[in-house]
């Protein structure tokens, strides 16, 4: 790396830029890419021909060679459409004498394809040419602008067209927005989009109608796109949506902390500020980031981490216990490999105990006294299964001579097994020879749920489509849990035939055989691998008949028909285009069956009806119900009292029960049914009520039939009332209603009808 050698190819149209340790290797490479000698031209050290945002000059600013193929239109700056980089030193510190060789040398070479292919097309950007300037003006035209290339939106639409096109092939291949990982990455570049629309002034979900575009301008070179456009659109408009119900607040709020801060001549967003922005009002940190950049402000990441771990330690989140922290496993690393595992072939195997760690320290022996933390014992070979892959844990016993150490979980670290139990009899060695026995029933009801999960995910992919990938599962005895890709939910008459589908395959009792092979021969032949999933160069390929074949290190049956009876308990949503459905196979299966006809026989004994006749018949109740409510709700009101309260509060006088009562809001239909109800139960009796409105007053009297015989009148009793409420009113003999206009003066009323009846009585 002594000198630096340029090669110009018509230098008015395309040069590259050779940064090589000699001459000889600058002729070498110009010959190898065929460039006539007269297009060459070398230029010294001293020629100001280094194009802006090339590498840094000198042996302390690469780590090899590198150079880069640039052209330049006319009239326009170079653009850089290849690049190679010759990796051969590390960096180490700073500068001088800070690189050191690299044990492997490699060369990393790319194209720039759609660089190229403005070139070729003689635009001035990328997003010009023909497969992407469509999708800019569809952008535009979405935003309701007209896109104009040098302005501050005619940046944002050429985001938001690069955004949506990733997106939507992200999205099609099931990498839905998420909180982790590439889900996390898909989600950050829909809400950037996002903000930039609402920057331009969208105040709607928009990103979704461009799927569309997305798919028609790449339909050649991917066709699969246009099959899944309403899938991919919808869960856009759905990420849209949440975000959009956020935005705004967050905006508002950013922009009177941005006032501030120029106030205050403060150049830097605080942690603490960005933190409660995520944590109370969802506003993500980078989108922060990228506006206060937009404001020539410093963003403090340390200080926003900080405040996210104190955080996750005031909610709870950030005490998650490691398995063991102090790793007490480290000295058994050192001596052995790990624990074989042979319970793909059997339940039952003869091993040797060689670790044993209590209280999390490696102990040579035990003698268990107390039960509340589990001891785990490491073997040199086990049939248990340890948890993974959303498979539970074994358990079972292992025993020997002089003890029996219960199993009541199975977990990996490494290479190794561990058995987390309690010791139930005798002392516990290192070195003990042992027999490992899993819980075979157990065992056996795990298998049925795993191998029905692989049917089920077949079934799926079957009736939804190739975008029902699992996202997620676990597997418990006769229990399944399965989360998988699907915008929206699943039908209860889907859910029927696929539950349906399950079961034939069942029936059909198809071979269930695994064998390890390479990655590469296990594509080949068809088996389904997720997305984003890391897998090793030897894979364990699960195939159940022709119809399911998997990448799973899990235990499965011999054959489908073991499985049983499979029953689809539920469907619900997990997270945004994630759906769950959790399920049982054998046993529990058939229990859950039982007890749902059981209660179908008690329901339809209730209803007096066939079982057949019990929806029916529910629907019909249903609906009976709701009218009840309806004309409850409509009924008219009885001002809090009921002919029980009134009877209580009754006087007698002369043997006659006398009621004269306020019904608070009552109206008049409501009391005259209260009086009837008391001339029912507690004849001789007289009843005057009454209730004050705005600007009136509504009185009703009733008397039994026995005290109308003795000449006592309803009618003649009420008008008492009514003059001191300013009204009159009459009626029979044996009811009577009369109004006023005073309801100021209603209790003055009751007084007088009090004495009134009094003298009825009386006389």
């Amino acid at each position: 790396m002594t000198s630096k050698q340029w090669l110009a190819l018509d230098p008015d149209r395309l040069f590259v830029s050779v940064y090589v340790d000699d001459n000889e290797a600058a002729e070498i490479w110009a010959r190898d890419i065929k460039l006539p000698p007269e297009k060459i031209k070398r230029m010294g050290e001293d020629d100001n021909f280094w194009p802006a945002g090339a590498p840094s000059q000198g042996p302390d600013g690469v780590c090899g060679p590198c150079s880069e193929i640039f052209f330049k239109p006319d009239g326009a700056s170079e653009v850089e459409i290849w690049n190679l980089v010759f990796t051969q030193f590390n960096r180490v510190g700073a500068p001088p004498n800070n690189l050191r060789p690299l044990p492997s040398k490699n060369i990393d070479t790319g194209m720039g394809l759609e660089r190229t292919a403005g070139v070729l097309q003689g635009v001035k950007s990328n997003f010009h040419i023909d497969t992407l300037l469509p999708l800019v003006e569809g952008a535009a035209e979405v935003c309701g602008l007209r896109y104009e290339p040098d302005t501050e939106n005619g940046r944002r639409l050429r985001r938001i067209a690069d955004h949506v096109r990733a997106c939507s092939f992200a999205i099609h291949e099931n990498v839905y927005p998420g909180p982790n990982k590439e889900k996390y990455v898909v989600k950050r570049l829909l809400r950037r989009a996002v903000l930039d629309g609402r920057q331009i002034g969208v105040h709607a979900p928009f990103l979704h109608k461009l799927v569309p575009l997305v798919a028609q301008m790449m339909k050649r070179p991917y066709p699969e796109l246009g099959e899944t456009t309403q899938r991919v659109s919808q869960v856009i408009e759905k990420e849209e949506s949440n975000f959009f119900a956020t935005i705004d607040t967050g905006l508002d709020r950013i922009s009177r902390l941005f006032a501030q801060m120029q106030a205050d001549g403060r150049e830097q967003v605080r942690g603490a500020e960005a933190a409660e922005m995520y944590t109370t009002h969802g506003f993500p940190p980078e989108l922060f980031e990228t506006m206060a950049a937009e404001h020539n402000l410093s963003f403090d990441w340390t200080g926003f981490n900080r405040e996210m771990e104190q955080h996750a330690e005031d909610s709870g989140a950030g005490h998650r216990m490691e398995l063991f922290q102090s790793s007490p496993l480290d000295a058994l690393k050192k001596t052995l490999s790990g624990t074989q595992f042979v319970g793909y072939e059997t339940t039952t195997a003869e091993a040797q105990v060689v670790g044993i760690i209590a209280r999390h320290e490696l102990v040579e022996q035990v003698e268990e006294i107390g039960h509340q933390e589990p001891i785990c014992v490491v073997l040199d070979k086990t049939p248990f299964y340890g948890e993974s892959g959303g498979q539970v844990g074994d358990r079972g016993e292992i025993a020997g001579r002089g003890f029996r150490f219960e199993v009541i979980d199975t977990q990996k670290e490494g290479n190794f097994t561990l058995h987390l139990g309690h010791l139930r009899e005798g002392k516990l060695e290192q070195g003990s020879a042992a027999t490992a026995r899993v819980d075979v029933a157990r065992r056996q009801g795990i298998r049925r749920a795993h191998s029905a999960t692989h049917i089920l995910h077949y079934a799926l992919q079957k009736h939804l489509g190739k975008h029902a990938q699992q996202q997620g599962s676990k597997v418990d005895r006769d229990f399944l849990r399965f989360d998988f890709t699907n915008p929206s939910a699943v039908t209860g008459e889907l859910l029927a035939t696929i539950e349906a589908e399950v079961n034939e395959m069942a029936e059909t009792g198809a071979k269930i055989s695994w064998r390890s092979l390479p990655i590469a021969q296990a594509r080949e032949s068809g088996a389904m691998m997720l997305f984003g999933e890391k897998y090793p160069d030897i894979v364990r390929m699960v195939s159940i008949g022709e119809f399911s074949k998997e990448l799973c290190g899990g235990t499965h049956l011999d054959n489908s028909g073991q499985m049983g009876l499979f029953k689809i308990t539920s469907e619900e949503s997990v997270a945004a285009g994630t759906r769950r459905i959790t399920a049982l196979t054998g046993s529990e299966a058939l229990a859950h069956v039982r007890k749902q006809d059981a209660a179908l026989v008690e329901t339809a004994s209730l209803l007096r009806v066939p079982s057949a006749e019990v929806p029916t018949r529910v629907a019909a109740l249903v609906k009976e119900l709701r009218e009840l409510k309806k004309q409850a709700s409509h009924a008219p009101r009885s001002g809090g009292v009921s002919a029980d309260t009134l009877l209580a509060e009754s006087r007698q006088i002369g043997g006659v029960r006398v009621v004269v009562s306020e019904a608070p809001g009552a109206e008049a239909d409501t009391m005259r049914q209260l009086i009837d109800q008391l001339r029912k139960t507690a004849s001789p009796v007289a009843v005057l009520l009454g209730a004050g409105g705005e600007g009136k007053v509504t009185l009703v009297a009733g008397i039994s039939r026995d005290l109308e015989a003795k000449g006592i009148n309803a009618g003649a009793w009420i008008r008492s009332a009514a003059e001191v409420v300013g009204g009159r009113g009459g009626g029979k003999p044996d009811m009577a209603q009369a109004g006023g206009k005073h309801p100021e003066k209603l209790s003055e009323a009751l007084d007088a009808a009090k004495k009134s009846i009094e003298a009825m009585l009386a006389g």
